[in-house]
């Protein structure tokens, strides 16, 4: 007898701002094997799905965003539907690219492209831009609540194209925990749940031999290791993990970002990062971001986002 239950399909949403790097994460995603579809109407979600099912395919994704801003508001029903529908097998990861207000102008400037919500004839362009970005965010708020977000206002392309081949690349683990090291005179990542600030524990900065050195760095972790304050502030975000994770787990949610931020993100941060994975790679899929010395400077155009 034919055997017709469609096979399961691994569907990956890409949504976000205008500006952030939708089309970066697709090219990501094209690289790894999945069937992309750019601005695909909400609509024609299902249909598409199970057109791709009578294809064989179990690797999709899609973009959806404020381009198709009129079905937006029904977006989320249609994908519970999707997802609960054990018909169609779907499983589904939802990826929001962000980026601060200030860089989204900026990228919008440089590129001159126009914004999906912008007026054309408004008076004062750079108002309007502001403003259609503020209004995009509370028409896609509802979607970035439980998705795996990513910050990308201080990283490149190259970058982002790295962090979605690695998080998404992986095994599927019931819970995704994301450490990530920031320098709090930067700003904080806009992709973080969780922030813990560490600017208070003793500063290898201040140490001629381990100034140029990272938080990675035998010699700096060694330093660190031995200050006491710096095993009190571990075992102290160790514990708040171990209680909340379980709960949010059961709140369906599949990534929670951690944030370890110092002054310049070099030493303390990383190294508590890497000390943070270390402990929950037993018990979850654990991920490590270093923003600073991982990433680059970002100066100039951003026109390849």
């Amino acid at each position: 007898m034919t055997d017709l239950t469609p096979p399961k399909i691994q569907l990956v949403l890409i949504t976000g701002l205008s500006g952030s790097g939708k089309s970066v994460a697709l090219t990501a995603l094209e690289d790894m094997g999945f069937y992309c579809v750019d601005n695909l109407p909400p609509e024609l979600l299902e249909a598409f799905i199970a057109l791709e099912q009578s294809h064989q395919a179990s690797k999709v994704a899609i973009a959806m965003d404020v381009r198709s801003a009129a079905s937006l508001p029904g977006l989320p029903q249609r994908l519970a539907l999707l997802i609960n529908n054990s018909d169609r097998r779907v499983a589904l990861t939802t990826v929001f690219l962000d980026a601060t207000t200030e860089t989204l102008v900026r990228r919008f400037s440089e590129t001159r492209r126009l914004h999906p919500l912008s007026l054309k004839t408004a008076d004062d362009q750079q108002r309007a831009l502001t403003d259609a970005i503020e209004h995009e965010r509370e028409l896609l708020a509802e979607l970035r609540d439980k998705a795996l977000v990513f910050d990308t206002s201080l990283i490149r392309p190259a970058q982002l194209r790295s962090q979605i081949k690695d998080l998404l690349g992986s095994t599927q683990a019931p819970l995704t925990l994301v450490f990530e090291s920031f320098a709090f005179k930067r700003g904080i990542p806009m992709d973080a749940d969780f922030v813990f600030d560490v600017r208070m524990l003793p500063n290898p900065h201040y140490e001629a031999e381990l100034k140029p050195m990272s938080g990675r760095d035998a010699a700096v972790a060694n330093y660190l290791a031995a200050q006491p304050e710096v095993g009190e502030m571990q075992g102290q975000i160790v514990d708040f993990l171990h209680h909340w994770l379980p709960k949010m787990l059961r709140d369906h949610r599949s990534y929670v970002t951690v944030a370890i931020g110092c002054t310049g993100g070099q030493h303390r941060s990383v190294y508590l990062v890497e000390q943070l994975a270390q402990v929950f790679s037993s018990e979850w899929a654990a991920r490590v971001r270093h923003r600073e010395i991982d990433g680059w400077p970002v100066r100039g155009p951003q026109a390849s986002y």
